[in-house]
């Protein structure tokens, strides 16, 4: 009888990347999955965990994130969230910039349990004044962004700098416009790296963002509430959202304080315009509401109607392949032995976007439990 590290019992596999969809059990062994189904049935783990009536998902991600705790006004602990959202992976973006990111490796990512990435900003030192106190946008002074350096410290960091952050709009460019985008394109371009582009009021406006951002790169915040929504008043999906995700451009949620509205998702998810990727923004700011966490997120989406295969799709097979690291996002044999194990628990649940607006679910996802690495990581005491 063959021995496993680890063995879930009676789960559903829910799988996009390699379509599994089935009841079964799943192995693990040296931090990798080891068999899934009959075989893994047949064996025995020195820990054993049943998790019938629970979806067992691969190890999801969060694609926008700030976990550069203590070192910025906005940085919550990964571990810790972690812990109760079903995160394994983060991404945190543009938290750190040339000037600082350093100091993010060494003190928050190198220690961290949970995986981190980065996408590093074009500002100098990141986010840097962003709290109840004090609020300047880092994109306001163009002398904070040096393409240069960022380029250099992003080809420095290969294995952790996955693209290039930068927020514009009246809050964080100022009058700016369009410039600190460019100037994180040249350094993204030289790098051989994409770009994630924030938006809030305009100016810039959405559709303008859309015209300049090439295929890979991402645009965050993309179902933002009025003004700059990417709909228009009766619903209508612009145009220029059509053509650019045509053209390549991902369209990512980042809930975050101010990023998501009921409204706006119901028009875009009504035309089909489903998003490629559900992120939370979770921050300082955003930790304790509306955000949450992306379990939250994911949870809205759910009871507003999307499938959970397209909800766990955009949690794990495509943000995997933005960061070049499709063992991440599947639960094959051989494959990075991370896991999140979910279940839908029905209700009455209030769910309340950054405008204030409520919605009543009658579902929300709830964590059963945590594989890191091909260990029992975490499980939700009962």
């Amino acid at each position: 009888m063959e021995q496993f590290d680890l063995v879930l019992r009676g789960g559903r596999i829910l799988d996009p990347g390699t379509g599994r969809d089935e009841v079964a059990d799943i192995a693990f062994r040296d931090g990798k999955v080891a068999a899934i189904g009959a075989e893994a049935a047949a064996g025995t783990g020195r820990v054993e965990r049943r998790v019938d009536g629970c979806f067992v998902t691969p190890g999801q991600i969060d694609l926008h994130a700030h976990v550069y705790w203590g070192g910025t006004s906005l940085g919550v602990d990964a571990d810790q969230l972690a812990r109760r959202c079903g995160t394994t992976t983060w991404l945190d973006v543009g938290s750190a910039g040339p000037g600082n990111f350093l100091g993010f490796r060494k003190h928050v990512i190198e220690r961290s349990e949970t995986r981190i990435f980065a996408y590093l900003h074009i500002s100098f030192a990141g986010i840097f004044g962003f709290s109840n106190e004090v609020m300047v946008g880092e994109a306001g002074d163009l002398r904070l962004l040096d393409p240069v350096a960022c380029a250099r410290v992003a080809r420095e960091h290969p294995d952790l700098v996955k693209g290039i952050k930068v927020r514009i709009g009246s809050n964080t460019s100022g009058a700016n416009g369009l410039a600190p985008l460019y100037l994180a394109i040249e350094a993204a371009d030289r790098a051989g790296l994409p770009v994630m582009c924030h938006i809030d009021r305009p100016p810039p406006r959405y559709v303008d963002v859309l015209d300049v951002l090439r295929p890979g790169d991402i645009l965050t915040h993309c179902f933002k509430p009025f003004p700059n929504a990417p709909c228009y008043a009766d619903g209508r999906v612009r145009e220029q959202v059509w053509r650019a995700r045509e053209k390549g451009v991902i369209f990512d949620i980042a809930h975050g304080k101010g990023s998501f509205s009921f409204h706006t998702a119901r028009a875009m998810l009504a035309a089909g315009f489903l998003p490629d990727v559900i992120s939370s923004d979770v921050h300082k700011l955003c930790v304790d509401g509306p955000a949450y966490d992306n379990l939250v997120t994911m949870s809205k989406f759910l009871c507003l109607g999307m499938p959970l295969e397209e909800i766990v799709r955009a949690v794990t097979v495509t943000p995997a392949r933005i960061l070049g690291r499709p063992d991440l996002a599947d639960l094959s044999i051989g494959s990075t032995g991370d896991a999140t194990v979910m279940r839908i628990v029905e209700g009455r649940f209030l769910y309340e976007d950054v405008l204030g607006e409520t919605m009543e679910g009658d579902r929300k996802l709830e964590i059963d439990s945590i594989v890191l690495g091909g260990r029992l990581w975490h499980v939700t005491p009962s």
